[in-house]
């Protein structure tokens, strides 16, 4: 198969930790609205690897980058980006999160 049909790039072979490169790309691929199904079939990764870039607990400097390389590269993209941090909600319910519901 012709790799000009192919419809997302083909997945990494081999699972090789993941790096700062990676991280900038990951936090692009968040603002195009691409699926985290998707990043973890192409970097062969954990989801908590992505969280853990997106909460800025992995390569936190890597989200700075990201937004200089996006701005750079889809200008017309910039007023309908939320640059903003990954909230974590929980799944249990708590006293906090009664406001979600008003």
């Amino acid at each position: 198969m012709p790799v000009a049909f192919l419809k997302s790039p083909p997945p990494v072979v081999a699972k090789r930790p993941l790096n700062e490169d990676d991280a900038v790309d990951i936090w692009m691929a968040r603002w195009l609205r691409i699926r985290p199904k998707d990043l973890i079939r192409r970097y062969q990764c954990d989801p908590r690897r992505l969280y853990e870039i997106w909460a800025g607990d992995t390569f936190p400097e890597s989200r700075a980058r990201a937004q200089a390389k996006f701005r750079k590269k889809y200008p017309a993209l910039l007023d309908r980006i939320d640059f903003g941090h990954h909230r974590r909600i929980s799944c249990r319910p708590g006293p906090d999160q009664m406001s979600l519901f008003e």
